[in-house]
């Protein structure tokens, strides 16, 4: 049996089982007038469809762009009505989700409109003077002091003397710890809420880490210098080269984002699987990449963007299921640091160096006095060979280690998912061993 002690509004629950012959009453003094109010949560029907417009729309505007690069390309638009129909066109898409915000408005006045009809009454008669109550009491919300300040709300308990003093909730208190029921503070499980310090020290934290910096790292290897090796092909303009890389890795984000969300809600798949996938596609396409077949360039560029892409759709949410929400901003953001860390150590220490190796090996064999120049540029498919074999390794490291960690994780998927949807840790009475 609980009393409640409400002061200033809010209410206490003490325990008084001891005191189950003095039964709790709750005063009406100086309550404020209350109405029942709608839950302002509420799930919108439309909203995975609002969902489905703006990614779509993301995804024609994604298309239209590669589109408009290609014919530019290929037949040298000039700048003149026909570029402008163009940038009519791309703004038109770019405002498309507004749409959506507009047609909610217009719903909710439409909706407002019709509720203000529906509750007025034809013949409505109010009365010239204030009733009074017809019991002969004074409501709640006319108990004012003389001050003219309403008195705060206060819920009284029948008088004990055991509400003279807090021992007895105290002695409850130390017999429940004793008891047990105040647990210790213990290390998270995979699955809750870790810290970053919590999750340092963990391997799987560790495994995400270098499978997020393999992948990411060598495309953005290719990323950084795709215009020497576009030059180096023999590519006079490189611009269709980087649009088609964009597009891709917008495409792949969103694309492996929706994927790895379907099945692991169908078959509690670990997200980590399609960075498996992904980076075995990666060894493929840098091994095409350095056997410099003529027209590798455009397939390479559409497929590495795409894999790399689903590298950040991926990465994200598989640390917010492993190390929780709580603390998800800064191991978010040290997870991310792989990407600089690639791009400094495979972008611009390794690949630099083996450019700058090449250049300089064919200036000395057909311009000696230029050697020493920096301006020297390397042609042909050697310049970016050797790279490309090592990114073809690295992707390799990072496919193993990301099996590892699939067999790892996947007891936590079929904790988190079982039935289909997500579940809090702890609320379905299923429990994992912590490794």
């Amino acid at each position: 049996m609980c009393c409640y002690k409400q002061f200033n509004m809010v209410q206490y629950c003490y325990s008084c089982h001891k005191h189950a012959e003095f039964p709790s009453q709750q005063g009406n003094i100086g309550r404020h007038p209350q109405r029942p109010c709608a839950p302002s949560m509420g799930e919108d029907t439309g909203e995975h469809g609002y969902f489905i417009f703006i990614q779509a729309s993301s995804i024609v505007l994604a298309v239209y762009l590669l589109a408009t690069a290609i014919i530019d390309d290929i037949l040298s638009v000039d700048e003149g009505l026909i570029s402008k129909i163009f940038v009519g066109l791309m703004f038109l898409l770019l405002l498309a989700p507004v749409g959506i915000p507009l047609k909610l408005a217009f719903h909710a006045i439409k909706h407002d409109h019709g509720d203000v009809r529906k509750s007025q009454p034809d013949n409505v008669e109010e009365p010239l003077l204030a009733t009074e109550n017809p019991s002969g009491q004074n409501s709640a919300s006319d108990m004012e002091d003389k001050d003219g300040t309403q008195r705060e709300g206060i819920n009284l308990c029948v008088a004990h003397p055991s509400f003279d003093n807090d021992d007895d909730l105290d002695l409850e208190i130390l017999l429940a710890e004793g008891e047990g029921a105040v647990r210790k503070k213990r290390r998270p499980r995979r699955g809750e809420d870790f810290n970053l310090r919590q999750a340092l020290v963990k391997a799987d934290f560790w495994l995400l880490f270098i499978v997020y910096f393999c992948g990411v790292g060598s495309g953005v290897t290719v990323l950084n210098n795709l215009a020497q090796i576009g030059l180096a092909e023999g590519f006079s303009d490189v611009t269709i080269l980087l649009s088609l890389f964009s597009i891709s890795n917008f495409i792949g984000r969103i694309g492996g984002g929706a994927v790895s969300e379907h099945f692991v809600r169908l078959k509690a798949t670990p997200r980590t699987v399609w960075m498996t996938v992904t980076q075995m596609i990666m060894i493929a396409v840098h091994l095409l990449f350095a056997s410099a077949i003529t027209g590798s360039l455009y397939v390479g560029c559409a497929l590495l963007g795409i894999c790399y892409g689903v590298q950040f759709s991926v990465m994200v949410p598989t640390a917010s299921e492993l190390f929780g929400l709580k603390h998800f901003g800064m191991i978010y953001n040290f997870l991310t640091i792989g990407n600089p860390l690639g791009a400094f150590f495979f972008s611009g220490l390794l690949a630099a160096y083996i450019y700058d190796r090449e250049a300089e090996k064919q200036s000395g064999m057909f311009h000696p006095e230029f050697l020493t120049s920096s301006d020297v540029n390397c042609v042909g498919a050697s310049c970016f060979r050797l790279t490309f074999l090592i990114m073809a390794g690295v992707c390799a490291v990072g496919t193993l280690l990301s099996m590892i960690l699939t067999f790892r994780i996947r007891p936590v998927y079929e904790m988190l998912y079982a039935g289909g949807s997500f579940r809090i840790p702890g609320t379905a009475g299923s429990t994992h061993q912590q490794k």
